[in-house]
């Protein structure tokens, strides 16, 4: 591996390259005159002339006499993946979400991001949708309004008002899902190229979702206490993000719930950087007693909050909302009509009933005490097979937890596989150097015994790698 720094004229190129791969210049579009970057980049001009020489030989411009230099061709089409070349299956988190998904009979994903089949609630689902066959036509038939099913959106209002977040039901849109909400959000708010700071590790969706919004991303790394606010405040500082996108409540994949104080902290800091906070409050419901939101202190000025009221209900309930302020609302629909023409009316409708007459909360009392005790159990094993959890979580469904010294969760992962076992490596959530030695697991999937059967077996034959060193940091 070639560890000497770039030289300007590289710098120069990448440059150039990271604005046509982002779009930003078209096919055809005139690259800027050599005087005019060179004044840019406080670089020469004949290290532009020899980056703009290096990017003609590629075929990535093309000169003009008298005219100046073009994009040669078309982008590349988009790939959320940015690696090249493309991550192994056992650490690629698209290719782990697509396979998860299949839902194979014969294999067991204690690194799933949802519920078992038989954890959710199916028999509220089952009486939902036969009271849904039931009503008028038209609302089997025709669009939801704009904002989405009133009566959804007011039952929203009130679970976030218990949450000290307060939203009127017309600072609410519901979308088809938590992951369509964010996206609208970073459409609405993010221009090819801003930055913005995730948490290290976040959910690996975060990062494809910047890459598809064709935003440039860096990490703030986070400790048991939540992102850290010194780290964050540099970053505020040097790098003048757009927007901060965060977990409420229980974060995934390390299970935190940021404490008061450090919420405090981060909306002081987004608020004297001018920075916007999008909150994915994903999995709200897992939480007994709420943690404090940065929706809740703000009041939906600077923050958006998003999220899903179908985790406890089941994967096949897709439904999601946005709550914001006022003056986006309007922009907000009009850009989930131009890409959707809208929510599903019968999914709102059914899932308004499964919530208000299928005995919800009764049924998440049960799901948050099963969850606890899966906690405790996936605890004491990871223990007994020589993982160390990182934190214990005071609720939800995940654990992070640290393989034994100098092993590699790319290792264990890519064993695993050969067994029918998925897990969720590290580096599927992040791109640190200690991430290799993590595995996120859902507890809720984690109690077979073949999980850690296979676990020993792949520890087993793994080879000792040299680790990074620990620190107080997730990652």
């Amino acid at each position: 591996m070639d560890d000497r720094p770039a030289s300007r004229v590289e710098t120069t190129a990448a440059f150039i390259r990271g604005r046509i791969g982002s779009r930003s210049l078209a096919r055809g579009s005139r690259l800027p005159s050599v005087r005019e970057l060179a004044a840019k980049l406080e670089v020469s001009k004949s290290t532009v002339v020899e980056a703009y020489d290096r990017l003609a030989a590629e075929g990535a411009v093309v000169a003009r006499r008298g005219s100046g230099f073009f994009v040669a061709s078309a982008a590349r089409p988009l790939a959320v993946s940015a690696a090249e070349p493309p991550p192994e299956p056992a650490i690629d988190p698209s290719w782990i979400n697509r396979h998860a998904m299949t839902g194979a009979p014969d294999f067991l994903c204690p690194g799933a991001g949802w519920l078992p089949d038989s954890w959710v609630l199916d028999l509220g689902v089952q009486r939902a949708l036969r009271l849904a066959a039931r009503e008028g036509p038209n609302q089997r038939r025709q669009y939801d309004e704009p904002l989405g099913y009133a009566p959804l959106r007011r039952l929203f209002s009130v679970r976030l008002a218990e949450r000290a977040v307060a939203a009127d039901a017309d600072q609410i849109v519901v979308t088809d899902s938590c992951s369509q909400a964010l996206d609208l959000v970073c459409r609405f708010l993010l221009s090819p190229n801003d930055t913005v700071v995730l948490d290290d590790p976040c959910y690996f969706n975060f990062h494809s979702l910047l890459r598809a919004n064709r935003a440039r991303s860096l990490t703030v790394p986070m400790t048991s206490d939540g992102p850290d606010v010194a780290e964050l405040e540099r970053l505020f500082a040097e790098h003048r993000p757009r927007l901060y996108l965060t977990s409420g409540g229980l974060q995934n994949p390390t299970g935190v719930t940021p404490s008061a104080a450090t919420v405090h902290r981060v909306l002081r800091l987004a608020e004297e950087h001018d920075v916007l906070v999008l909150e994915d409050d994903t999995f709200a419901d897992f939480e007994a007693e709420p943690s404090t939101r940065l929706a809740a202190l703000d009041g939906l000025r600077r923050v958006v909050q998003v999220g899903s009221a179908t985790k406890a209900v089941g994967a096949a309930m897709r439904c999601g909302y946005i709550a914001a302020r006022e003056d986006w609302i309007a922009p907000l629909v009009d850009l989930k009509l131009a890409t959707t023409m809208g929510n599903s009316a019968t999914g709102a409708h059914i899932l308004h009933r499964v919530l208000t007459e299928s005995g919800y909360r009764r049924h998440l009392d049960g799901l948050r005490r099963k969850l606890a005790d899966a906690m405790g159990r996936t605890l004491q094993n990871l223990r007994r097979h020589g993982l160390v959890p990182w934190i214990e979580p005071r609720a939800g469904i995940y654990l992070w937890a640290r393989l034994p010294e100098g092993v590699s969760a790319a290792d264990i992962a890519r064993h695993a596989l050969t067994r029918k076992v998925m897990f969720a490596p590290g580096p599927a959530f992040s791109a640190s150097d200690e991430a290799r030695g993590c595995l996120r697991f859902n507890v809720a999937r984690s109690g077979d015994p073949r999980v850690y059967e296979v676990l020993d077996e792949a520890i087993a034959s793994a080879p000792r790698r040299e680790s990074a060193p620990t620190s107080n940091a997730a990652l």
